[in-house]
């Protein structure tokens, strides 16, 4: 077994690692770019090596530095994690040429199953399904209509390098198929410097299911079952889960024989992922093999009491897999939400700054929060913007994600932006709660986008209970303060009215004892226990016999309430103030409809107009580049642009005036 062990990675799939790494007695040591000198796993790790600017492509992905980082400490192995260098041939054959084992496959794994068109071609003399398709490399868009007539339209148009959905593009007709073409071809060049692209069929209603394998250098492999991994934006994971509700075990089986039947045609070693497209006439298809560590892997490793790190670093040892494939049980269900620091309401853009606030949910068998932040860390423009992964386990499906809804409500993150609400909105559809999962979930469930959660009769009844406790706990704690004059002290009354939206409702609240609350109103009386305290962001309470939490924050004189991912302004007054409260007139807000805003804070790369310029509504204005994404701004009415309030190269703010209209 290794002594020491370098992790050529960041964030939490570093810190997750160095955890592995102490359990099994192994030192560790962690690179870091300058916006990461400060970061958990920096803080976690035995040592920690400089190694470069805050840009990815002069730190963590400068093999040479990663390599003499190795050499400096002392490392004698290196664990990659997901992503920067962990499907790198390169990296693989340098680290070998130094004598340093790599923990992952081998480089000629790597290559094959890296480049799509050679692994479509090796899986189908494996005897894998594979989708029907052109494999080889096409010169220009007029082939691939050609092509796209053979195979049949909709066709899915591929980036060979890809990854992560650049590079990928639908095309349902011989316009779309051009255009995306050309957008597919740039998009690859820009993101993998390689502008190589195929074309396969597009399988209507996709369900994206995955095979975790294992295998060891003794010619061993296994498989741990599946994740189903349909609940995508843009192509990008949301939402995971252990097992596929879609599956049967015969299916499983099925499946998981051909992902082993892969990993032996390329000499497989380490853990990795095969990937397949499971359709609505349950037929499969494979889509890519994935040569390392999956963000998602928590999911399979509750489910299956496995530690997926640590048989990678024991297979990268030299040592045999500790089972066979009968020895693999599953039990329960597991689900991962990736909370990611973006704003749903704007579309999903990236959201950057300091976590003011973090809270992660209580400890407990059921949930696990895997992160690489701690309450002050900094979320940066220069990497992907994840928060954490959050997963809880259940007995079934029903009770992962009744444990999710709750760990959801119980995380308290401020200071940026994240996409929590949306998560928790996604579990409460009740097409979720059945099952009936495709890639498209998201955007036939929000085909106009995210606009918030609306709460249920439910929530809003208990939103409006807590609030009134809350008021009154607070009334009381004021009453008790210090150095009033005699005669003239606070008193607090049970009587008071809380105003939600529109609503205008009448509560008498009593204590009932230590910890316990009555709150009356028109519909009868609610059971309260909490051991709430004035300024705790969470409450935590029993609502006649159920368990719930509710997020607290303060705006102004109102309280800001959150749970099953509905956030609700809430005023609590007393009698005679809710009725003068009822004639203030409405303060209207600005209006900035003549001015383009800048939704995010990011660089301005480019303004498309000049002052006089008329534009279109739709027509492109200018591209704010955030998280290494570019943005384009477009224009929502036609108009005349008048002044430009922001030049090129300029470090916008959010919600910044770019320019302005007649």
């Amino acid at each position: 077994m290794f002594d020491k062990i370098l992790i050529a990675n960041r964030g939490e799939i570093a810190c997750r690692i160095i955890r592995t790494c102490r359990k099994l007695g192994i030192a560790t040591v962690a690179v870091y770019s300058e916006a990461d000198a400060t970061a958990l796993h920096v803080e976690m790790a035995d040592e920690a090596v400089h190694v470069g600017p805050a840009a990815s492509a002069e730190s963590y992905l400068r093999i040479e530095r990663i390599v003499q980082a190795c050499k400096d400490t002392g490392a004698q192995a290196v664990h990659p994690g997901y992503g920067f260098l962990s499907e790198n041939t390169h990296f693989a054959k340098a680290l070998e040429d130094a004598g340093i084992v790599f923990i992952g496959p081998p480089a000629e794994a790597i290559a094959a199953m890296g480049d799509k068109i050679t692994s479509k071609r090796l899986a189908k003399e494996a005897g894998v399904s594979t989708v029907p398709g052109h494999m080889g490399l096409i010169e220009d868009a007029d082939e691939a209509i050609s092509i796209a007539h053979d195979i049949g339209y909709p066709v899915m148009i591929k980036a060979t390098a890809g990854g992560g959905g650049k590079g990928m593009r639908i095309a349902r007709d011989d316009k779309e198929m051009r255009d995306g073409f050309r957008a597919a071809r740039s998009e690859a060049k820009s993101s993998f410097a390689d502008d190589r692209v195929f074309i396969e069929k597009f399988i209507e209603e996709p369900r994206h299911i995955e095979i975790q394998v294992l295998a060891d250098s003794h010619g061993n492999v296994i498989h741990l079952g599946e994740r189903e991994c349909s609940i995508q934006r843009r192509h990008q994971k949301v939402i995971e889960e252990a097992p596929s509700p879609a599956l049967d075990p015969e299916i499983r089986e099925a499946m998981g024989e051909q992902a082993k039947a892969l990993a032996r045609a390329v000499n497989y070693r380490s853990a990795g992922t095969v990937e397949f497209i499971f359709d609505r006439d349950r037929s499969f298809y494979f889509l890519e093999m994935n040569t390392r560590l999956q963000v998602e892997h928590p999911v399979t490793e509750l489910v299956t009491g496995l530690d997926l790190v640590e048989q990678m670093i024991r297979v990268a040892a030299g040592e045999k897999l500790p089972l066979t494939q009968d020895q693999v049980k599953m039990q329960g269900w597991a689900l991962e939400s990736r909370v990611y620091a973006e704003d749903p309401l704007r579309g999903f853009l990236p959201s950057i700054g300091r976590l003011a606030y973090y809270q992660e949910p209580e400890d407990a068998e059921s949930v696990r929060v895997d992160t690489g932040v701690v309450e002050g860390s900094e979320i940066t423009m220069y990497y992907d913007p994840m928060i954490a992964k959050l997963c809880t386990w259940g007995q079934d499906r029903d009770a992962a994600i009744d444990g999710m809804q709750d760990a959801l409500d119980a995380y308290y993150v401020r200071g940026i932006n994240h996409n929590m609400a949306f998560l928790a909105d996604v579990m409460a559809k009740p097409r979720f709660r059945d099952g009936r999962l495709s890639t498209n979930f998201i955007a036939e469930e929000y085909p106009d986008g995210f606009h918030g959660t609306q709460p249920t009769a439910e929530v809003t009844a208990r939103l409006v209970v807590v609030a009134a406790v809350l008021h009154r706990a607070c009334a009381m704690r004021d009453a008790n303060i210090a150095g009033q004059v005699g005669g003239h002290e606070m008193e607090v009354g049970d009587d008071w009215v809380v105003f939600i939206e529109d609503e205008r409702i009448p509560v008498t609240v009593t204590q009932a004892g230590d910890g316990a609350w009555r709150v009356a109103q028109a519909g009868g009386e609610t059971q309260v226990q909490s051991d709430w305290r004035p300024g705790e962001p969470l409450f935590h309470a029993r609502l006649s016999g159920k368990t719930i939490t509710v997020q607290v924050d303060r705006q102004g004189a109102c309280w800001l309430l959150t749970h099953g991912g509905a956030s609700r302004q809430i005023r609590v007054l007393r009698p005679r103030a809710a009725e003068l409260a009822a004639l203030m007139p409405r303060k209207e807000p600005p209006d900035l409809s003549k001015y383009l805003l800048s939704p995010m804070p990011g660089l301005l790369t480019k303004l498309l107009v000049d002052e006089g310029t008329p534009v279109k509504a739709g027509e492109e204005l200018a591209i704010v580049e955030a998280m290494k994404m570019e943005n384009v701004l477009r224009a929502e009415r036609d108009g005349t642009v008048s002044k430009l309030h922001a030049d090129p190269g300029a470090n916008l703010a959010v919600d910044q005036a770019i320019l302005e209209f007649e």
